[in-house]
């Protein structure tokens, strides 16, 4: 007997961490796409300079940064999930 209620409330805790966690991740899911300011925001914390220019293709937007050594850098915004890729 003691057994089945240890293991009823071992799942029970496992049912409510696993609840738990989707519901944390399910908002990122739910939320708006990016927009080009949010983009911005998000490429200038991956590199410091002055924005350029930016494109949308398809489901990525570019952003051209004019870093202060004189290099330019293209950043990569996903515009679904947030993910920054340095080209």
């Amino acid at each position: 007997m003691r057994t089945v209620l240890a293991l009823s409330v071992a799942i029970i805790v496992l049912f409510l961490s696993v609840c738990s966690t989707n519901s944390q991740a399910a908002p990122q899911g739910n939320k708006t796409e990016i927009n080009k300011k949010q983009a911005v925001e998000l490429a200038k914390k991956t590199e410091d300079g002055k924005t350029l220019k930016i494109t949308v293709l398809n489901d990525i937007y570019t952003v051209r940064i004019l870093k202060s050594d004189g290099h330019v850098v293209d950043v990569h915004v996903n515009k679904k999930t947030g993910e920054v890729k340095k080209d």
